[in-house]
């Protein structure tokens, strides 16, 4: 079916529009703190978007702010062309420890989400099998977060938040605590899972080669207060392959020019 004047346009407009937001946090002990200055960022629907910097700059605080966690303290932040004034139900966010109900099966965990569509239920236990089914968490559905391994954890709290189906995925280093293989399986189950959704997905990460191995686009944040200091286009083709990351065509020009920036901020020497 073709799409009409009005869907394209509706997909051309950005999801999230950050215009000129910046964020003061007052402290006891040091008065105010300057996370973020002047940020403004336009995002479109479908993207994964990467965002990397130095420890301390605002990336977690940008996602909270999209998040409506808090207001920003100049500027505004918009979701599908409304203001964010509190807290943001069409995005899903995904923290960096797994955050999983302790009471809940993994299959009540994921359809945790659901309650406040009010699915029928034929359609809600539908939804949940499929995403379970993405995740490769087939037979672990009566589970208890106790009984799960690290990445199961992680995997069940990421489609918890991708189930409802939200606009946007805001993920604040959801695969930082993992070690590397278990994150290489994880990066390459949720590129297969975006794949197929084609959710907006906002990616916090410190890994550089996670940045671009993900990412149509990698945001790079300065040291606090924390500035965009430059957006990469990654021209790498998809479907990608994780596991020979390194190999893929146009890896090495994107990654090479997101560290020539990052060693810059960290005022590291070429020797």
């Amino acid at each position: 079916m073709a799409k009409t004047a009005i869907q394209t346009s509706q997909e051309n407009q950005p999801v999230i529009q950050v215009e000129n937001v910046s964020k003061l946090f007052r402290t006891p002990n040091e008065g105010a703190i300057s996370a973020l200055q002047s940020v403004s960022l336009n995002i479109s629907h479908g993207e994964f978007i990467t965002v990397v910097g130095p420890s301390g700059c605002g990336k977690s605080t940008l996602l909270k702010l999209i998040a409506g966690f808090s207001p920003p303290s100049s500027g505004r932040i918009l979701c599908q062309n409304e203001e964010v004034r509190g807290l943001n139900t069409k995005v899903g966010y995904v923290p960096q420890e797994s955050k999983l109900f302790p009471w809940l099966t993994v299959e009540e965990n994921v359809g945790f989400g659901l309650d406040s569509k009010r699915y029928p239920r034929e359609k809600r236990e539908h939804q949940v099998q499929q995403f379970i089914n993405l995740a490769g968490l087939a037979g672990f559905e009566k589970y208890y977060p106790a009984q799960l391994s690290g990445g199961m954890s992680k995997r069940a709290s990421i489609i918890r938040a991708l189930a409802y189906e939200p606009a946007v995925i805001l993920m604040d280093e959801p695969f930082g605590p993992l070690d590397a293989q278990t994150r290489m399986v994880l990066q390459d189950e949720l590129l297969k899972i975006w794949e197929q959704k084609r959710q907006t997905i906002v990616f916090v990460t410190h890994d550089l080669v996670e940045a671009v191995a993900l990412a149509d686009r990698v945001v790079v944040i300065t040291h606090r207060p924390g500035q965009i200091k430059d957006i990469i286009n990654v021209f790498m083709k998809r479907p990608r392959n994780i596991f020979e990351i390194h190999r893929q065509e146009g890896f090495d020009e994107a990654y090479g020019r997101l560290w020539n920036i990052f060693r810059h901020e960290l005022n590291i020497g070429t020797r």
